[in-house]
């Protein structure tokens, strides 16, 4: 006796399901399918050949897995949503090799979503209804739109469900932990006269560093992403000296988000502290102070790399 339950109208051709799962009425499983433990795969579901689901994975109704897509443990994907594996798909040509989908872990994908082949939808992140998936999701990320844009990024409460980001704008500090790591706010002192406003700040003092290096991003479009890596040794401190953005910091426990709208707001980012730069408003200008002279080696670019170096990949 098989060890998962099989709905009298649903074919499960597969011997690779975990125990605990359920396979519900007109689902339909092809033979080379893998399919993790406890996993509830809802009516009118196709499951291909050359696929992998972990474990704990939810799959309803009316969705199709096609081959070369990995779904990770604890995926949630909503009624409908749609995947594909082919670019340039034609009647009767079939490609030599599909390209591959894959799906974090604890990724959650909204009602009717799209998303395209080739993707990588990252940890924890979530997909709005609706939404087209067109590049890469980040982890954490929240995307929402066609083409898909970030509105944000999932923080956790102390049992894991999402709780909102908070924005920090205004405070009678000059300077505010954040919460992750040692990363602080820092209000810089502000003057101003008929002649117009200044705002001014100190190396060793209102900047935590003495700068080797800086660097300005400006006219980036309002849907990219920029950072996404951590470093091992550099201190950044960031100023959106025109324009506003939003920064992720992360340092692998607890995640926040602040929101950069003023030329006298800087946020200070020590070592192991993955940042993200998001959501730029049209004409924004954001000025970086760097503790270091550039090197490559120093940049933590993969996400689950960063993980396992703060040794909190369990946690998340």
């Amino acid at each position: 006796m098989p060890n998962f339950y099989l709905h009298p109208q649903g074919i499960c051709e597969t011997q690779s399901v975990g125990a605990g799962t359920k396979i519900w009425a007109f689902a339909h499983v092809l033979p080379g399918a893998i399919i993790g433990s406890n996993c509830n795969i809802c009516d009118h579901v196709f499951i291909e050949n050359d696929v992998a689901i972990g474990n704990n994975v939810t799959i309803k109704c009316g969705v199709q897995i096609w081959d070369g897509i990995t779904v990770e443990d604890d995926v949630f994907i909503g009624p409908n949503a749609t995947f594909s594996n082919d670019r340039y798909p034609k009647s009767k040509r079939r490609p030599s090799t599909f390209l591959k989908t894959i799906l974090r872990r604890g990724s959650s994908v909204g009602a009717n979503a799209t998303i395209l082949p080739g993707l990588e939808i990252g940890q924890g992140s979530l997909i709005g209804a609706g939404a087209v998936v067109t590049r890469n999701v980040p982890p954490n990320a929240i995307v929402a739109g066609n083409p898909a844009r970030i509105s944000g990024y999932i923080e956790s409460d102390d049992h894991g469900n999402p709780k909102p980001s908070i924005e920090i704008t205004s405070t009678s500090s000059s300077v505010v932990a954040i919460g992750v790591g040692k990363a602080t706010l820092h209000f810089m002192p502000q003057v101003g006269d008929m002649r117009g406003d200044l705002s001014v700040g100190e190396f060793g003092a209102d900047v935590p560093f003495v700068a080797q290096r800086y660097f300005v991003v400006f006219d980036v479009p309002t849907r990219e992403v920029r950072g996404e890596h951590a470093h091992k040794q550099c201190h950044q401190f960031l100023i959106c000296v025109k324009g506003s953005c939003r920064i992720l910091l992360d340092d692998g426990a607890s995640r926040q988000e602040i929101l950069l709208n003023r030329p006298n707001i800087g946020v200070y980012i020590p070592p192991m502290i993955w940042g993200s730069q998001f959501d730029h408003a049209p004409g924004s200008v954001l000025l970086v102070f760097a503790s270091d002279t550039y090197d490559s080696d120093d940049y933590i670019r993969d996400y689950y790399s960063f993980l396992s170096e703060t040794k909190f990949t369990t946690a998340r």
